[in-house]
Protein backbone atom coordinates (compact mmCIF):
# COMPACT_ATOMS: atom_id res chain seq x y z
CA UNK A 1 0.00 0.00 0.00
CA UNK A 2 1.19 3.31 -0.69
CA UNK A 3 1.69 6.22 1.20
CA UNK A 4 -1.29 8.14 -0.31
CA UNK A 5 -3.39 5.28 0.73
CA UNK A 6 -1.90 5.70 4.22
CA UNK A 7 -2.72 8.76 4.24
CA UNK A 8 -6.20 8.59 3.12
CA UNK A 9 -6.54 5.86 5.60
CA UNK A 10 -5.58 7.95 8.76
CA UNK A 11 -8.24 10.79 7.43
CA UNK A 12 -10.66 7.85 7.18
CA UNK A 13 -10.14 6.73 10.65
CA UNK A 14 -10.27 10.90 12.38
CA UNK A 15 -13.68 11.50 10.79
CA UNK A 16 -15.38 7.69 11.70
CA UNK A 17 -13.58 8.25 15.18
CA UNK A 18 -15.87 11.03 15.99
CA UNK A 19 -18.84 9.40 14.42
CA UNK A 20 -21.54 7.44 16.39
CA UNK A 21 -20.13 3.74 17.38
CA UNK A 22 -23.24 2.24 15.29
CA UNK A 23 -22.21 4.14 12.39
CA UNK A 24 -23.81 2.62 8.98
CA UNK A 25 -21.91 0.92 6.20
CA UNK A 26 -23.66 3.00 3.66
CA UNK A 27 -22.31 6.11 5.27
CA UNK A 28 -18.44 4.34 5.67
CA UNK A 29 -18.05 4.05 2.49
CA UNK A 30 -18.67 7.65 1.18
CA UNK A 31 -15.25 8.25 2.99
CA UNK A 32 -12.03 8.02 1.14
CA UNK A 33 -11.21 4.61 1.80
CA UNK A 34 -14.43 3.54 -0.51
CA UNK A 35 -12.62 2.77 -3.60
CA UNK A 36 -10.74 -0.40 -1.22
CA UNK A 37 -13.86 -1.93 -0.79
CA UNK A 38 -15.27 -0.74 -4.42
CA UNK A 39 -12.37 -2.59 -5.99
CA UNK A 40 -13.03 -6.01 -3.73
CA UNK A 41 -16.51 -6.05 -5.19
CA UNK A 42 -15.20 -5.75 -9.25
CA UNK A 43 -12.51 -8.46 -8.22
CA UNK A 44 -15.09 -10.58 -6.98
CA UNK A 45 -17.00 -9.82 -9.92
CA UNK A 46 -14.22 -10.61 -12.17
CA UNK A 47 -12.38 -13.86 -10.49
CA UNK A 48 -16.19 -15.75 -10.70
CA UNK A 49 -17.52 -14.32 -14.07
CA UNK A 50 -18.84 -17.94 -15.14
CA UNK A 51 -20.66 -18.55 -12.10
CA UNK A 52 -23.69 -17.09 -12.23
CA UNK A 53 -24.48 -17.67 -16.19
CA UNK A 54 -23.80 -21.39 -15.61
CA UNK A 55 -26.22 -21.35 -12.68
CA UNK A 56 -28.61 -19.34 -15.97
CA UNK A 57 -28.33 -22.02 -17.94
CA UNK A 58 -29.17 -24.84 -15.33
CA UNK A 59 -32.35 -22.65 -14.33
CA UNK A 60 -33.32 -22.36 -17.92
CA UNK A 61 -32.75 -26.04 -18.77
CA UNK A 62 -35.08 -26.73 -16.00
CA UNK A 63 -37.88 -24.94 -16.44
CA UNK A 64 -38.04 -26.14 -20.11
CA UNK A 65 -39.98 -28.48 -18.55
CA UNK A 66 -42.93 -26.17 -17.02
CA UNK A 67 -42.68 -23.61 -19.03
CA UNK A 68 -45.61 -22.63 -21.87
CA UNK A 69 -43.12 -20.42 -24.08
CA UNK A 70 -39.42 -22.13 -24.50
CA UNK A 71 -38.36 -19.13 -26.52
CA UNK A 72 -39.27 -16.90 -23.86
CA UNK A 73 -36.97 -18.98 -21.69
CA UNK A 74 -34.25 -18.60 -24.34
CA UNK A 75 -34.47 -14.90 -24.80
CA UNK A 76 -34.72 -14.18 -21.15
CA UNK A 77 -31.13 -16.23 -21.10
CA UNK A 78 -29.86 -13.74 -23.70
CA UNK A 79 -30.65 -10.65 -21.37
CA UNK A 80 -28.25 -12.67 -18.68
CA UNK A 81 -25.21 -13.49 -20.92
CA UNK A 82 -25.92 -9.24 -22.08
CA UNK A 83 -25.96 -7.93 -19.08
CA UNK A 84 -23.15 -10.14 -17.61
CA UNK A 85 -21.39 -8.77 -20.22
CA UNK A 86 -21.89 -5.41 -19.47
CA UNK A 87 -21.27 -5.51 -15.84
CA UNK A 88 -17.81 -7.52 -16.57
CA UNK A 89 -16.57 -4.56 -19.17
CA UNK A 90 -17.46 -2.05 -16.75
CA UNK A 91 -15.70 -3.84 -14.20
CA UNK A 92 -12.35 -4.19 -16.04
CA UNK A 93 -12.38 -0.83 -17.14
CA UNK A 94 -12.88 0.51 -13.50
CA UNK A 95 -9.67 -1.83 -12.90
CA UNK A 96 -7.87 -0.04 -15.80
CA UNK A 97 -8.73 3.30 -14.05
CA UNK A 98 -5.71 5.01 -12.35
CA UNK A 99 -6.33 4.97 -8.65
CA UNK A 100 -5.84 8.67 -8.17
CA UNK A 101 -8.00 9.69 -10.79
CA UNK A 102 -10.91 7.34 -10.51
CA UNK A 103 -14.12 9.08 -9.73
CA UNK A 104 -15.29 6.88 -7.07
CA UNK A 105 -19.01 8.39 -6.68
CA UNK A 106 -19.80 7.98 -10.30
CA UNK A 107 -17.95 4.53 -10.98
CA UNK A 108 -20.58 3.49 -7.89
CA UNK A 109 -23.36 4.45 -9.71
CA UNK A 110 -22.14 3.40 -12.89
CA UNK A 111 -21.62 -0.25 -11.54
CA UNK A 112 -24.98 -0.10 -9.30
CA UNK A 113 -26.80 0.68 -12.30
CA UNK A 114 -25.40 -2.29 -14.10
CA UNK A 115 -26.03 -4.56 -11.49
CA UNK A 116 -29.70 -3.13 -11.41
CA UNK A 117 -30.27 -4.06 -14.42
CA UNK A 118 -28.68 -7.23 -14.15
CA UNK A 119 -30.87 -8.18 -11.04
CA UNK A 120 -34.12 -7.33 -13.97
CA UNK A 121 -33.10 -9.59 -16.01
CA UNK A 122 -32.63 -12.31 -13.28
CA UNK A 123 -36.20 -11.22 -11.26
CA UNK A 124 -38.02 -11.18 -14.99
CA UNK A 125 -37.41 -15.11 -15.11
CA UNK A 126 -40.05 -15.28 -11.46
CA UNK A 127 -42.97 -14.45 -14.32
CA UNK A 128 -42.60 -17.17 -16.50
CA UNK A 129 -45.65 -18.87 -17.16
CA UNK A 130 -46.24 -22.52 -16.45
CA UNK A 131 -48.29 -24.69 -18.01
CA UNK A 132 -49.48 -26.38 -14.69
CA UNK A 133 -49.07 -24.38 -11.27
CA UNK A 134 -47.26 -27.21 -10.28
CA UNK A 135 -45.39 -27.09 -6.59
CA UNK A 136 -42.62 -28.44 -7.71
CA UNK A 137 -41.79 -25.35 -10.53
CA UNK A 138 -42.95 -23.13 -7.39
CA UNK A 139 -40.39 -24.74 -5.15
CA UNK A 140 -37.48 -24.95 -7.77
CA UNK A 141 -37.90 -21.32 -8.83
CA UNK A 142 -38.10 -20.22 -5.07
CA UNK A 143 -34.84 -22.09 -4.76
CA UNK A 144 -33.23 -21.04 -8.11
CA UNK A 145 -33.95 -17.22 -7.52
CA UNK A 146 -32.67 -17.92 -3.47
CA UNK A 147 -29.08 -18.89 -4.87
CA UNK A 148 -28.74 -16.35 -6.77
CA UNK A 149 -29.69 -13.24 -4.44
CA UNK A 150 -27.14 -15.32 -1.59
CA UNK A 151 -24.79 -15.25 -4.68
CA UNK A 152 -24.91 -11.59 -5.31
CA UNK A 153 -25.16 -10.56 -1.83
CA UNK A 154 -21.88 -12.45 -1.70
CA UNK A 155 -20.41 -10.74 -4.95
CA UNK A 156 -21.10 -7.31 -3.30
CA UNK A 157 -20.97 -7.90 0.33
CA UNK A 158 -17.95 -4.69 0.18
CA UNK A 159 -20.58 -2.58 -0.90
CA UNK A 160 -24.23 -1.88 0.34
CA UNK A 161 -25.40 0.25 -2.90
CA UNK A 162 -24.71 -1.98 -5.23
CA UNK A 163 -26.04 -4.89 -3.03
CA UNK A 164 -29.15 -3.43 -3.06
CA UNK A 165 -29.06 -2.63 -6.67
CA UNK A 166 -28.85 -5.71 -7.56
CA UNK A 167 -30.74 -8.49 -4.89
CA UNK A 168 -33.79 -5.92 -4.48
CA UNK A 169 -35.53 -6.44 -7.75
CA UNK A 170 -34.55 -10.34 -7.38
CA UNK A 171 -36.28 -10.92 -4.25
CA UNK A 172 -39.38 -8.13 -4.95
CA UNK A 173 -40.28 -10.23 -8.02
CA UNK A 174 -40.25 -13.45 -6.36
CA UNK A 175 -42.12 -12.49 -3.54
CA UNK A 176 -44.39 -10.60 -5.79
CA UNK A 177 -45.01 -14.12 -8.17
CA UNK A 178 -45.94 -16.01 -5.17
CA UNK A 179 -48.78 -13.20 -3.70
CA UNK A 180 -50.66 -13.45 -7.28
CA UNK A 181 -51.62 -17.10 -7.15
CA UNK A 182 -54.06 -15.75 -4.30
CA UNK A 183 -52.91 -19.03 -2.43
CA UNK A 184 -52.14 -19.15 1.33
CA UNK A 185 -49.22 -21.23 1.12
CA UNK A 186 -47.42 -18.70 -1.70
CA UNK A 187 -48.17 -16.07 0.56
CA UNK A 188 -46.33 -17.96 2.99
CA UNK A 189 -43.53 -18.68 0.90
CA UNK A 190 -43.25 -14.88 -0.37
CA UNK A 191 -43.11 -13.73 3.09
CA UNK A 192 -40.42 -16.45 3.80
CA UNK A 193 -38.02 -15.29 0.77
CA UNK A 194 -38.36 -11.59 2.17
CA UNK A 195 -37.25 -12.97 5.46
CA UNK A 196 -33.99 -14.53 4.18
CA UNK A 197 -33.34 -11.67 2.09
CA UNK A 198 -33.26 -9.43 4.86
CA UNK A 199 -31.42 -11.68 7.04
CA UNK A 200 -28.88 -12.29 4.04
CA UNK A 201 -28.46 -8.92 4.08
CA UNK A 202 -27.76 -9.04 7.92
CA UNK A 203 -25.44 -11.63 7.31
CA UNK A 204 -23.61 -9.16 4.49
CA UNK A 205 -23.32 -6.40 6.79
CA UNK A 206 -21.29 -8.75 9.20
CA UNK A 207 -18.88 -9.50 6.55
CA UNK A 208 -18.72 -5.78 5.66
CA UNK A 209 -17.46 -5.24 8.91
CA UNK A 210 -14.93 -8.07 8.45
CA UNK A 211 -13.63 -6.42 5.02
CA UNK A 212 -13.48 -3.50 7.00
CA UNK A 213 -11.35 -4.76 9.53
CA UNK A 214 -9.33 -6.34 7.46
CA UNK A 215 -8.35 -2.83 5.29
CA UNK A 216 -7.81 -1.31 8.84
CA UNK A 217 -5.12 -4.23 9.93
CA UNK A 218 -3.30 -4.10 6.20
CA UNK A 219 -3.42 -0.32 6.20
CA UNK A 220 -1.71 -0.40 9.93
CA UNK A 221 0.70 -2.82 8.77
CA UNK A 222 1.89 -0.77 5.61
CA UNK A 223 2.12 2.17 7.57
CA UNK A 224 4.20 0.12 10.58
CA UNK A 225 6.39 -1.29 7.49
CA UNK A 226 7.06 2.33 6.19
CA UNK A 227 7.33 3.72 9.60
CA UNK A 228 10.38 0.88 9.88
CA UNK A 229 11.21 1.41 6.44
CA UNK A 230 12.18 5.28 7.50
CA UNK A 231 13.71 4.59 10.65
CA UNK A 232 16.21 2.11 9.22
CA UNK A 233 17.00 4.73 6.38
CA UNK A 234 17.04 7.04 9.50
CA UNK A 235 19.55 4.60 11.06
CA UNK A 236 21.53 3.58 8.26
CA UNK A 237 22.04 7.27 7.82
CA UNK A 238 23.29 8.38 11.70
CA UNK A 239 25.14 4.70 11.14
CA UNK A 240 27.41 6.26 8.03
CA UNK A 241 27.59 9.99 9.78
CA UNK A 242 28.95 8.04 12.89
CA UNK A 243 31.28 6.13 10.95
CA UNK A 244 32.66 8.67 9.07
CA UNK A 245 32.62 10.84 12.17
CA UNK A 246 34.55 8.03 14.17
CA UNK A 247 36.94 8.36 11.17
CA UNK A 248 38.17 12.17 11.55
CA UNK A 249 37.68 11.43 15.21
CA UNK A 250 40.54 8.95 14.71
CA UNK A 251 42.94 10.94 12.41
CA UNK A 252 42.21 13.79 14.19
CA UNK A 253 43.39 12.25 17.16
CA UNK A 254 46.35 10.57 15.46
CA UNK A 255 47.60 13.72 13.91
CA UNK A 256 47.00 15.85 17.55
CA UNK A 257 48.76 12.98 19.13
CA UNK A 258 52.22 13.56 17.73
CA UNK A 259 51.96 16.88 17.74
CA UNK A 260 50.84 17.34 21.31
CA UNK A 261 53.90 14.95 22.63
CA UNK A 262 56.61 16.41 20.67
CA UNK A 263 55.87 19.74 22.95
CA UNK A 264 55.03 18.21 25.05
CA UNK A 265 58.53 15.78 25.92
CA UNK A 266 60.11 19.19 25.42
CA UNK A 267 58.31 20.62 28.37
CA UNK A 268 58.96 17.97 30.23
CA UNK A 269 61.95 17.75 29.86
CA UNK A 270 63.30 20.97 30.46
CA UNK A 271 61.30 21.26 33.52
CA UNK A 272 62.73 18.60 34.86
CA UNK A 273 66.45 19.20 34.66
CA UNK A 274 65.02 22.58 35.87
CA UNK A 275 63.15 20.63 38.70
CA UNK A 276 66.46 18.80 39.57
CA UNK A 277 68.95 21.77 39.37
CA UNK A 278 71.27 19.65 36.43
CA UNK A 279 72.73 22.56 34.67
CA UNK A 280 73.47 24.51 38.29
CA UNK A 281 71.79 25.56 41.62
CA UNK A 282 68.47 27.62 41.35
CA UNK A 283 68.45 30.82 44.18
CA UNK A 284 64.67 31.42 43.81
CA UNK A 285 62.39 28.61 45.74
CA UNK A 286 59.28 29.25 44.12
CA UNK A 287 61.22 29.11 40.55
CA UNK A 288 61.75 25.01 41.85
CA UNK A 289 58.55 25.09 42.81
CA UNK A 290 56.99 26.25 39.76
CA UNK A 291 59.11 23.80 37.19
CA UNK A 292 57.74 20.64 39.85
CA UNK A 293 54.15 22.31 39.11
CA UNK A 294 55.28 22.49 35.40
CA UNK A 295 56.70 18.97 35.04
CA UNK A 296 53.27 17.54 36.90
CA UNK A 297 50.89 18.96 35.08
CA UNK A 298 52.53 17.99 31.81
CA UNK A 299 53.23 14.39 32.89
CA UNK A 300 49.16 14.31 33.49
CA UNK A 301 48.43 16.29 30.82
CA UNK A 302 50.73 13.09 28.71
CA UNK A 303 48.83 10.37 30.71
CA UNK A 304 45.48 12.08 29.86
CA UNK A 305 46.41 11.99 26.05
CA UNK A 306 47.70 8.58 26.53
CA UNK A 307 43.95 7.81 27.86
CA UNK A 308 42.32 9.05 25.23
CA UNK A 309 44.49 7.82 22.33
CA UNK A 310 43.30 4.28 23.28
CA UNK A 311 39.65 4.57 24.16
CA UNK A 312 39.34 5.72 20.61
CA UNK A 313 41.46 2.79 19.34
CA UNK A 314 39.25 0.62 21.39
CA UNK A 315 36.08 1.78 20.29
CA UNK A 316 37.29 2.38 16.60
CA UNK A 317 38.27 -1.62 16.84
CA UNK A 318 41.86 -0.58 15.99
CA UNK A 319 43.13 -1.49 19.43
CA UNK A 320 45.33 -4.38 18.15
CA UNK A 321 46.05 -7.33 20.89
CA UNK A 322 49.42 -9.05 20.76
CA UNK A 323 48.44 -12.65 22.76
CA UNK A 324 50.68 -15.08 24.23
CA UNK A 325 50.82 -16.79 27.61
CA UNK A 326 50.19 -14.51 30.52
CA UNK A 327 51.23 -15.29 34.26
CA UNK A 328 48.82 -13.40 35.84
CA UNK A 329 50.38 -13.20 38.99
CA UNK A 330 53.53 -12.11 38.17
CA UNK A 331 51.62 -9.09 35.81
CA UNK A 332 49.61 -8.33 39.18
CA UNK A 333 52.91 -8.36 41.34
CA UNK A 334 55.17 -6.25 38.30
CA UNK A 335 52.34 -3.69 38.50
CA UNK A 336 51.82 -3.73 42.65
CA UNK A 337 55.77 -2.49 42.61
CA UNK A 338 54.79 0.35 40.37
CA UNK A 339 52.32 1.74 42.63
CA UNK A 340 53.90 1.05 45.92
CA UNK A 341 55.49 4.23 46.48
CA UNK A 342 51.79 6.07 46.08
CA UNK A 343 50.06 3.19 48.07
CA UNK A 344 53.09 3.71 51.15
CA UNK A 345 52.77 7.53 50.57
CA UNK A 346 48.46 6.97 52.27
CA UNK A 347 50.23 4.01 54.30
CA UNK A 348 47.97 1.36 52.90
CA UNK A 349 48.52 -2.16 53.07
CA UNK A 350 48.61 -4.35 50.18
CA UNK A 351 47.95 -7.97 50.31
CA UNK A 352 47.46 -10.55 47.57
CA UNK A 353 45.57 -13.99 47.34
CA UNK A 354 46.54 -15.89 44.35
CA UNK A 355 46.00 -19.31 43.63
CA UNK A 356 48.81 -21.40 43.30
CA UNK A 357 48.52 -23.46 40.58
CA UNK A 358 47.01 -20.73 38.25
CA UNK A 359 47.42 -21.90 35.19
CA UNK A 360 48.46 -19.58 31.92
CA UNK A 361 46.26 -16.73 30.56
CA UNK A 362 46.31 -16.24 26.44
CA UNK A 363 46.02 -12.51 26.64
CA UNK A 364 47.92 -9.11 25.44
CA UNK A 365 50.71 -8.80 27.85
CA UNK A 366 50.53 -4.57 28.04
CA UNK A 367 46.81 -4.43 28.17
CA UNK A 368 46.70 -6.89 31.25
CA UNK A 369 49.25 -4.60 33.12
CA UNK A 370 47.24 -1.87 31.71
CA UNK A 371 44.32 -2.97 33.48
CA UNK A 372 45.77 -3.76 36.48
CA UNK A 373 47.72 -0.43 36.56
CA UNK A 374 43.94 0.88 36.90
CA UNK A 375 42.52 -0.80 39.05
CA UNK A 376 44.82 -0.47 41.49
CA UNK A 377 45.58 3.16 41.17
CA UNK A 378 41.82 3.82 41.20
CA UNK A 379 41.53 1.64 44.57
CA UNK A 380 44.82 3.57 46.37
CA UNK A 381 43.13 6.83 45.24
CA UNK A 382 39.61 6.26 46.79
CA UNK A 383 41.34 4.20 49.64
CA UNK A 384 41.68 6.18 52.89
CA UNK A 385 44.41 6.38 55.01
CA UNK A 386 45.44 3.17 56.66
CA UNK A 387 43.35 1.21 54.68
CA UNK A 388 43.26 -2.49 53.22
CA UNK A 389 43.71 -3.50 49.24
CA UNK A 390 43.41 -7.07 48.37
CA UNK A 391 44.21 -8.57 44.72
CA UNK A 392 43.15 -11.96 44.06
CA UNK A 393 43.81 -13.58 40.77
CA UNK A 394 41.80 -17.26 40.53
CA UNK A 395 39.54 -19.84 38.23
CA UNK A 396 35.86 -19.58 39.10
CA UNK A 397 33.68 -22.82 38.90
CA UNK A 398 32.55 -22.07 35.30
CA UNK A 399 36.21 -22.44 34.30
CA UNK A 400 36.52 -18.45 33.71
CA UNK A 401 39.66 -16.59 35.03
CA UNK A 402 39.33 -13.92 37.00
CA UNK A 403 41.63 -10.81 38.91
CA UNK A 404 39.95 -8.04 41.03
CA UNK A 405 40.99 -5.93 43.41
CA UNK A 406 38.78 -4.99 46.28
CA UNK A 407 39.41 -2.44 48.84
CA UNK A 408 37.52 -1.48 51.98
CA UNK A 409 37.39 2.10 51.22
CA UNK A 410 33.96 4.29 51.59
CA UNK A 411 32.24 2.64 48.32
CA UNK A 412 30.16 3.82 45.21
CA UNK A 413 26.59 4.31 45.30
CA UNK A 414 24.44 1.57 43.50
CA UNK A 415 22.93 4.33 40.99
CA UNK A 416 26.28 5.75 40.49
CA UNK A 417 27.88 2.14 38.86
CA UNK A 418 26.88 2.86 35.83
CA UNK A 419 27.63 6.32 35.54
CA UNK A 420 31.67 5.23 36.34
CA UNK A 421 31.54 3.00 33.87
CA UNK A 422 31.00 5.57 31.20
CA UNK A 423 33.99 7.84 29.59
CA UNK A 424 34.42 11.22 32.09
CA UNK A 425 32.00 9.79 34.37
CA UNK A 426 32.95 10.25 37.84
CA UNK A 427 30.89 9.83 41.32
CA UNK A 428 29.70 11.56 43.66
CA UNK A 429 33.00 10.54 45.88
CA UNK A 430 35.24 11.74 43.14
CA UNK A 431 33.99 15.70 43.19
CA UNK A 432 33.55 15.58 46.93
CA UNK A 433 36.86 14.68 47.45
CA UNK A 434 38.31 16.61 44.64
CA UNK A 435 40.39 13.24 43.76
CA UNK A 436 42.07 14.06 40.22
CA UNK A 437 41.45 11.42 37.52
CA UNK A 438 40.26 11.90 33.60
CA UNK A 439 36.98 8.96 34.47
CA UNK A 440 38.87 7.35 31.67
CA UNK A 441 40.26 4.50 33.86
CA UNK A 442 37.20 2.14 34.02
CA UNK A 443 35.67 2.43 30.51
CA UNK A 444 39.06 1.47 29.20
CA UNK A 445 39.14 -1.57 31.38
CA UNK A 446 35.96 -2.54 30.24
CA UNK A 447 36.87 -1.95 26.60
CA UNK A 448 40.01 -3.99 27.17
CA UNK A 449 38.04 -6.86 28.73
CA UNK A 450 35.88 -6.96 25.75
CA UNK A 451 38.41 -7.44 23.29
CA UNK A 452 39.55 -10.37 25.39
CA UNK A 453 36.15 -11.79 24.61
CA UNK A 454 35.50 -11.51 28.67
CA UNK A 455 33.32 -8.79 30.66
CA UNK A 456 34.21 -6.03 33.46
CA UNK A 457 32.24 -6.33 36.76
CA UNK A 458 31.89 -3.27 39.36
CA UNK A 459 30.78 -4.24 42.74
CA UNK A 460 30.07 -2.23 45.70
CA UNK A 461 28.41 -1.43 48.78
CA UNK A 462 28.40 2.19 50.34
CA UNK A 463 30.79 1.69 54.11
CA UNK A 464 31.52 -1.82 52.97
CA UNK A 465 34.01 -1.21 49.74
CA UNK A 466 34.89 -2.19 46.60
CA UNK A 467 35.56 -5.07 44.44
CA UNK A 468 36.66 -4.22 40.84
CA UNK A 469 36.75 -7.50 38.63
CA UNK A 470 38.64 -8.38 35.25
CA UNK A 471 36.47 -11.84 34.05
CA UNK A 472 37.99 -13.71 30.84
CA UNK A 473 36.69 -16.56 28.97
CA UNK A 474 37.36 -20.23 29.75
CA UNK A 475 38.91 -20.55 25.94
CA UNK A 476 41.51 -18.60 27.16
CA UNK A 477 42.92 -20.44 30.07
CA UNK A 478 45.86 -22.71 29.46
CA UNK A 479 45.86 -26.08 30.24
CA UNK A 480 48.37 -26.38 33.48
CA UNK A 481 51.31 -28.01 32.08
CA UNK A 482 53.54 -29.03 35.19
CA UNK A 483 57.14 -27.66 35.32
CA UNK A 484 59.22 -27.86 37.54
CA UNK A 485 59.33 -24.09 40.28
CA UNK A 486 61.53 -22.07 41.84
CA UNK A 487 61.54 -21.85 45.98
CA UNK A 488 58.85 -19.32 45.93
CA UNK A 489 58.51 -16.68 49.11
CA UNK A 490 56.34 -17.27 52.24
CA UNK A 491 52.76 -16.32 51.04
CA UNK A 492 51.37 -13.49 52.56
CA UNK A 493 48.39 -13.70 54.45
CA UNK A 494 44.94 -13.12 53.33
CA UNK A 495 42.39 -10.28 54.55
CA UNK A 496 40.01 -11.33 57.53
CA UNK A 497 36.42 -11.12 55.57
CA UNK A 498 35.69 -8.98 58.07
CA UNK A 499 38.10 -6.45 56.86
CA UNK A 500 37.87 -6.53 53.18
CA UNK A 501 34.38 -8.81 52.67
CA UNK A 502 34.18 -10.55 49.48
CA UNK A 503 31.52 -8.72 46.60
CA UNK A 504 32.12 -11.79 44.21
CA UNK A 505 31.98 -15.36 45.79
CA UNK A 506 32.94 -18.59 43.87
CA UNK A 507 36.27 -18.34 42.46
CA UNK A 508 39.11 -20.60 43.60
Amino acid sequence: MSTARSLRWRRFKQKTSIAAPQQSNSSAVKHDFAYDLLIMFVRNETVAALTVPILAIFVAATMLNWATEPRQLLLWLATIFITEGILLALCRQFKRQPRETVDLVQWRRNLAAAEFLYGVCWAAVAFTPFVVQSQAAFFFLFAALTVVTAIRMMFAASVMQILHAGTAPVTGALALRFMLTGEPFYWALAVVAVGIHFYFVFLVKNLQRTALSMLDYRAEKDRLIEELERAKAASDEARVRAEAANVAKSKFLANMSHELRTPLNAIMGFSEMIKDEVLGPIDNENYRSYAADIHESGSHLLKLINEILDLSRIEAGRYELTEKPIDVAATALESLRLMRIDAHQKNLRVVTDFRPDMPRIMADERALRQICLNLLSNAIKFTPDNGLIAVRAGILPSGEAVLSVRDNGPGIPEEEISQVLRAFGQGSLALKTGESGTGLGLPIVSGLAELHGGRFELRSKLGVGTEASLILPKARVLPVVPQPRKPAPAPQPAPAAEAVPYLMRGAA
